[in-house]
């Protein structure tokens, strides 16, 4: 019973606490029960609080009993993402610079799921420094893809994406500078959402950041829609804040999609190699937007600008974030992130000069391109999950790669159009390994990606697939 209350879709679970038939104590340890079985083959869950998280739910069922208003996420134990700061656990970005350090505050993301009644009760794995496509660090190894965890669950919202398709909780948070909220999500068969600028502010050091954000994940686009409901919102120390109050992402989910112009691009129009099966894959999904009455035709922004545009302001921003503590001890960070850095802080004032006018440019070839269509749709990720030993993936179809950015271009030239996009599940390759596809919108599109996932999740229920290994996991029990 515990294991299938994990697998429940958290709007389910939040309705059985609220109507008594479960209570959050109970929830929780489903939750840590799913954690004991599955994670030591995954490593998806590096922290774990259950003195804390046992309290959180004594009290939501002391809350409930005493007939207190309650919110959308009450007594839904979640973990987060080690780059999200969650008051009294380790926040260490997978680096051992910072496996110390305990904050006494919430990030904004999760101050707003807890806020909305979840109950915090540890952190998931990411890359150092959230740095790249493959969840690994130095502090606490991989994580291995639910699916085959042999393989990586991508990255960086990596143990994230693995708890989620594990049936260890329903919902998440992750954040996504270069997919990756998108890239894990594709890699391990959940939803992963890039929100608009603004959407879910991100305050910090620098309140006019505009690459990076934090956003939910989730197995159904109901859940996803719940989640946003409890994550958007303005905040008024980050300027760039969407002025919308109580905006219900679930309202208009069913709608449909007839008469929806869609633009399709199997290369991102930038040559990019992709492997067979996922364009295989991309092609059955064009099929079924179409049956459901998408106007689905080949077209695609001029992004010939937009890996210039995301490389500079990748390394602005990792050398404003980073750079002081990377320089301090070189020695303990590894070679990619020394390079990132190293590449900001050479940058001149022509350089950014440059990349402001490609911004500018890029930002208008974007508003043209969605003048003309609702929605883009591209493979999410170029190849399927790659093996864990790797660091990265050195070829794909059969092209090299140069760097541990080149194989995932595919999310990270979306990231420099400044848009929100989604990566949905879509299928699998022979192996049995899951691969999505990307649905793009204009700025402000949120809800718009969300009905368009939800006509296609109605129609391919393909994030219902569990992975095989953790159902022969489960027929042990």
């Amino acid at each position: 019973m515990s294991v299938e209350l994990t697998w429940l879709p958290a709007t389910e679970l939040a309705s059985m606490i609220r109507a008594r038939e479960l209570s959050a104590r109970e929830a929780l340890q489903a939750h840590w029960d799913r954690i004991d079985e599955v994670n030591p083959i995954l490593n998806a869950v590096i922290y774990e609080d259950r003195e804390s998280a046992l309290a959180q739910a004594l009290a939501a069922d002391e809350r409930q009993a005493a007939g207190a208003e309650l919110g959308p996420l009450h007594g839904l134990p979640l973990t987060n993402k080690d780059t999200n700061e969650t008051a009294g656990m380790p926040n260490t970005w997978g680096s051992p610079l910072l496996q110390h350090v305990i904050p006494t505050s919430d990030s904004l993301i999760v101050e707003r799921m807890r806020a909305a009644g979840a109950i915090m009760t540890g952190k998931t794995n990411v890359p150092e420094f959230a740095a790249g496509g493959h969840t690994f660090n130095e502090v606490f190894g991989a994580t291995g893809n639910p699916y085959d965890p042999t393989r990586s669950a991508g990255g960086s919202s990596g143990g994230a994406a693995a708890a989620l398709a594990a049936g260890i909780q329903a919902v998440g948070d992750g954040s996504d500078m270069g997919g990756s909220l998108r890239t894990p999500a594709a890699f391990c068969n959940v939803l992963g959402l890039r929100p608009s600028l603004g959407r879910i502010p991100t305050p910090g050091a620098n309140s006019w950041a505009w690459l990076g954000r934090t956003g939910p994940m989730a197995r159904e686009v109901g859940d996803l829609a719940l989640m946003m409901n409890v994550l958007s919102g303005p905040d008024p120390r980050v300027p760039t804040s969407i002025q919308e109050l109580g905006l219900d992402f679930r309202v208009g989910l069913d709608s449909g999609i007839t008469g929806l112009r869609i633009g399709w691009s199997p290369d991102l129009g930038l040559g990019l190699p992709v492997e067979p099966e996922v364009l295989t894959v991309a092609l059955q999904a064009l099929a079924v937007f179409a049956e459901a009455g998408a106007i689905v035709e080949e077209a695609e922004p001029d992004l010939r600008e937009a890996d210039t545009v995301f490389r500079q302001t990748r390394a602005f921003d990792f050398e404003f974030g980073w750079g002081e503590l990377v320089r301090s001890q070189p020695e303990l960070v590894k070679p990619e992130m020394l390079e990132n850095v190293a590449v900001g802080e050479r940058q001149t004032a022509a350089e950014l000069r440059e990349l402001a006018r490609a911004r500018t440019r890029l930002e208008g070839h974007t508003r043209d391109y969605f003048d003309r269509y609702d929605l883009w749709l591209t493979p999410t990720v170029q190849l399927v999950p790659f093996p864990l030993a790797e660091r990265w993936p050195k070829r794909v179809a059969g092209q090299p790669m140069g760097d541990y950015l080149d194989w995932i271009s595919s999310v990270c030239v979306v990231s420099a159009m400044g848009v929100p996009a989604l990566s949905i599940p879509a299928g699998f390759s022979q192996s049995g390994m899951p691969i999505g596809i990307q649905l793009v919108a204009p700025h402000g599109g949120d809800a718009l990606l969300l009905r368009a996932a939800h006509a296609y999740e109605q129609r391919t229920r393909w994030s219902r697939v569990r992975p095989r290994m953790l159902e022969e996991v489960e027929a042990q029990r």
